[in-house]
């Protein structure tokens, strides 16, 4: 059913618009940015910090157009002087409780608070506090707090609680001592947290930021006794671009590994190449259980996140996750065992860097049942796209002027199946194309399986295979993890295979990938034009299908054998462990 238009006046422009938008959403529609700082469309929209308030004809005071609906014959005014003052005073008072050490700031070139105080005229802030000390809190392998730099907007706690399902942090104390934190002000390593790093892409300013371990990558790179291999996950290429202010979704794979070559890297790697190993793992042993009679659904493994959180929530799903490694984690595994026998480099000797969408994968690097029987952990460190950027620009490369280079073929060459890998649905829709040609024994046209595409919080599918009905669903979030699993355990919800990603959309909206301001966030589909970026050289590769990857074929044959066999299971496979939680609910 069609909704009710309204029409009204914004500045004296009139603007129809349907019932129940808010004002700055109508704003926004006639062209007029009002400034805001606690808003995140479809997350936190509370009305809290009062900077994008208007004057609304016939209201007795100023309005918060964030949340205040329109009506027909409204009449706005965004500009006045009496607005202007206000979001000044405000302003002013929020930067009188704000650290500023802004050319310090790991936030200094993504603020929106600096940019909103340019916006607003801020020459000078007349209740500075000169003496705020720092205030941090680093106990997470994945993250930094720094409440003199937060601002109270509640973004962090919104995203945490109602997108995440996890709510570990939120408001404690009252008055001029709230502030965030965890419950009885435990540190982040002692609560539920995921290390999912959503709370980092919401934060406005430098309070929240990932752990910075490029300092780790640097020492390996001049450390002359090391080997130093890196690879890049699947969403980076359509991502980093972006720290260089290049359109969102720009594929930028080219020269990422130019990037890459000139920081010194001895090899330049792809972790798609991994991924496509975790597809013919993966898809043998969901084709094992389905004709077998194991344990179903099986529930992919590939979001460490998603992992934590099912072994910190619901620990009695664990007999249903696959014990494939993550493909970051089986990048690092055949780096240290396939690669090192064949350069004949002792694998003690050789450092793996993982560039990754993902702060959740600082914790797996560490988890001790990923470790080798050679005694190797498979990575050694993991940085984020965010990170990456900042290594190329402190080396003075000019990333827009880089040619494109090709990644080393050795553990490079890769498939359109692993290239989807960074959207949600992604690991599901490559692991159809290889289990379908397995079971039908003949060749798949269209390879498409659009069921599952999508930023939908939950897809569901059903597919027809030789003797049985398969379904499948996609979910990602982990609110609509919780959503799913609870219709599972319910019998409400019945599927065979279910891909789930802990951030929403999947990696391309990962807690490690490039920063946004929520003007932009709130009304650009972000995750949607880096996934069709995806989806898009899927379509131009040569090869689409995970288990035609000829790299792949050679490996199997030369040194794993066939796929879930006895060497790759102890190379490629892993078992999770419920882990202990520190309360039974969230009370925030």
């Amino acid at each position: 059913m069609d909704k009710k238009m309204v029409t009204l006046k914004i500045n004296d422009i009139s603007v129809t618009v349907p019932e129940g938008t808010t004002v700055l959403e109508a704003a926004r529609n006639a062209g007029i940015k009002i400034p805001s700082l606690c808003y995140l469309k479809g997350i936190n929209e509370i009305g809290a910090c009062r900077i994008c308030v208007v004057e609304v004809k016939g209201a007795k005071s100023l309005v918060a157009s964030c949340v205040y609906p329109v009506s027909e014959g409204m009449e706005v005014q965004t500009n006045t002087e009496k607005v202007r003052h206000s979001r000044q005073l405000t302003l002013e008072l929020i930067l009188s409780n704000h650290r500023m050490d802004c050319l310090t700031c790991a936030r200094n070139a993504h603020c929106e608070l600096r940019e909103l105080a340019a916006e607003l005229g801020i020459d000078a802030v007349r209740y500075a506090n000169d003496e705020l000390l720092p205030r941090i809190e680093d106990s997470a392998p994945h993250l930094v707090r720094d409440n003199s730099k937060c601002v109270l907007c509640r973004r962090c706690t919104a995203v945490c609680r109602a997108t995440q399902e996890v709510g570990v942090i939120g408001c404690n104390d009252r008055g001029f001592a709230t502030h965030i934190g965890c419950a009885f002000d435990r540190d982040l390593s002692e609560v539920d947290c995921v290390s999912c790093g959503q709370c980092i892409v919401a934060c406005p300013t430098g309070a929240l930021s990932e752990k910075d371990d490029t300092g780790k990558v640097w020492a390996a790179l001049n450390d002359p006794t090391k080997h130093v291999v890196v690879g890049p996950a699947p969403s980076v290429r359509v991502t980093l671009g972006e720290c260089f202010k290049m359109p969102i979704g720009t594929n930028v794979e080219g020269k990422m590994v130019t990037a890459l070559r000139r920081l010194g890297f001895d090899k330049v790697f792809d972790v798609d190449n991994a991924a496509d190993f975790t597809i013919m793992e993966e898809g043998t042993e969901f084709l094992e259980r389905l004709q077998e009679g194991g344990t179903l659904p099986m529930i992919t493994s590939c979001s460490p996140g998603w992992i934590r959180y099912c072994e910190q929530h619901h620990p009695d799903m664990l007999p249903h996750l696959s014990t494939c490694k993550s493909p970051q984690q089986m990048f690092g595994a055949l780096v240290k065992s396939y690669y090192a026998e064949k350069m004949g480099i002792d694998p003690k000797n050789i450092v793996v860097v993982s560039v990754m969408p993902c702060t959740a994968k600082k914790y797996e690097v560490q988890r001790e049942e990923q470790r080798m029987a050679n005694g190797c952990m498979p990575v050694d460190i993991s940085i984020t796209t965010r990170e990456l950027a900042r290594m190329i620009q402190r080396s003075g490369i000019l990333f827009d002027h880089l040619p494109d280079g090709q990644f080393d073929p050795m553990l490079g060459l890769s498939t359109g199946a692993s290239v989807i890998f960074g959207a949600s649905g992604g690991v599901m829709e490559a692991a159809l194309r290889t289990v379908v040609e397995v079971l039908t024994g003949g060749e798949m046209k269209p390879l498409e399986f659009h069921e599952v595409r999508g930023l939908k919080g939950i897809k569901e599918a059903e597919y027809q295979l030789p003797g049985r009905t398969v379904r499948v669903c996609a979910a990602s979030g982990l609110h609509n993890a919780k959503v799913v699993l609870d219709g599972v355990k319910n019998g409400t919800m019945q599927y065979d295979f279910i891909e789930f990603m802990a951030c929403p959309g999947g990696c391309i909206n990962g807690g490690g990938q490039p920063l946004h301001p929520a003007d932009v966030r709130s009304f650009t589909d972000i995750p949607a034009l880096r996934a069709a970026a995806l989806y898009k050289q899927d379509e131009s590769m040569p090869i689409r299908k995970s288990h035609e990857n000829p790299v792949l074929q050679t490996v199997y044959k030369d040194y794993l054998g066939k796929p879930g066999g006895p060497k790759a299971h102890e190379l490629l496979h892993c078992t999770y462990v419920p882990q202990k939680r520190y309360r039974t609910e969230n009370k925030f």
